[in-house]
């Protein structure tokens, strides 16, 4: 079996072995997961004492409710500074129990679990924990890494096409910024589809090098948000109900290019479209609200100073981090609301 260690975590790549506990546990899931998954995890875990809570699928239980009610939950079972949560889900799950265990009783461990390949490839990994508000996405949260990670392919035998290449727009992301090599082979949609474990591998490789570097985010990490700045303000607008995120992603990344082909004249952008295109991605998208989505843009994580941070590539495998004015990001909007 495969391992990438990280300071905080050990991801490891295959079939899930027996888990071994010496506390309680308690695994969160959601109302999609569960039938699917969730006594097959309870078979492989030997605990002192072995919870489960379900809560209902989707970004809209990425809320304060809902981290509300795992913590009573928790408090209920009795769990103690010892014990475990485990997040077995997508990038909602991941996010929401990872939030949790770092918030309950000043921090518990926790494992990630992860059953989309969008988590696999992105969530799993770095210990990026958060809910959404009405200002924004991921706006409240902390960092707190998960002690194990099990990525495994036979989750992603029951997600449907498109959330199988929602996923894949973090993998075509990663390439854009550190993998020339990656990029290339992304094209071959049927391989990709015949090596999914691998390409899991070389991404959440990628990912593990920038965390390592830069854990907090403050400068090299900031890189894995390329296209997030406008794929945010997009999920906000359409309140987090038409897009899959992964499809937000997509579109940002479009959107970042013309920005980066208008600064500095990236030439890139129409093969970036067609590798979106080639896995069914959204590419267009037209603005409901310029005033709105543009104030949305300031409410990113990278904005200094009331200046957003763009993460902008030059070519493929190359990037860097630009401010662009207020005129140079209208002219963007403006294309995309026609």
């Amino acid at each position: 079996m495969k391992t990438i260690s990280l300071k905080s975590s050990t991801i490891h790549f295959g079939e899930i072995q027996e888990l071994c506990f010496d506390g309680s546990v308690l695994i969160i899931t959601d109302t999609q997961v569960a039938p699917l998954y969730l006594e097959f995890l309870k078979q492989k875990i030997q605990a002192h004492a072995l919870f489960s809570l379900v809560i209902p699928s989707g970004e809209s239980s990425k809320t304060l409710q809902s981290l509300e009610q795992i913590l009573d939950f928790a408090f209920e079972c009795g769990l103690d500074r010892h014990s475990t949560m485990i997040a077995l889900g997508g990038g909602v799950i991941s996010d929401l129990v990872g939030l949790a265990s770092g918030l309950y009783m000043r921090g518990i461990a926790f494992c990630n679990i992860p059953t989309t390949l969008l988590a696999q490839v992105d969530a799993s990994v770095g210990g990026k924990c958060g809910i959404n508000t009405q200002k924004g996405k991921n706006l409240i949260g902390l960092f707190h890494h998960p002690r194990q990670v099990f990525i495994s392919d036979i989750f992603l035998k029951t997600l449907s096409e498109r959330e199988l290449h929602a996923g894949i727009a973090e993998v075509i992301k990663m390439a854009i910024c550190f993998s020339p090599a990656l990029f290339e082979q992304l094209f071959d949609s049927q391989w990709v589809r015949n090596n999914l474990l691998e390409i899991i591998y070389q991404s959440i490789s990628i990912k593990a090098q920038v965390v390592s570097k830069d854990e907090r985010e403050c400068n090299l990490r900031s890189a894995l948000n390329y296209g997030h700045t406008f794929g945010h303000a997009i999920e906000k607008e359409q309140n987090f109900q038409h897009f899959l995120h992964g499809e937000a992603v997509s579109i940002g990344m479009v959107m970042a290019n013309a920005l980066s082909a208008r600064i500095t004249g990236f030439q890139e952008s129409e093969r970036i479209i067609t590798l979106l295109q080639t896995y069914n991605l959204p590419t267009t998208y037209q603005i409901q609200n310029l005033s709105a989505f543009y104030q949305s843009l300031f409410l990113d994580k990278k904005t200094q100073n009331k200046q957003i941070k763009f993460i902008l590539p030059l070519k493929i495998g190359s990037f860097d981090f630009f401010y662009p004015s207020t005129q140079e990001i209208q002219s963007i909007l403006s294309e995309f609301s026609k």
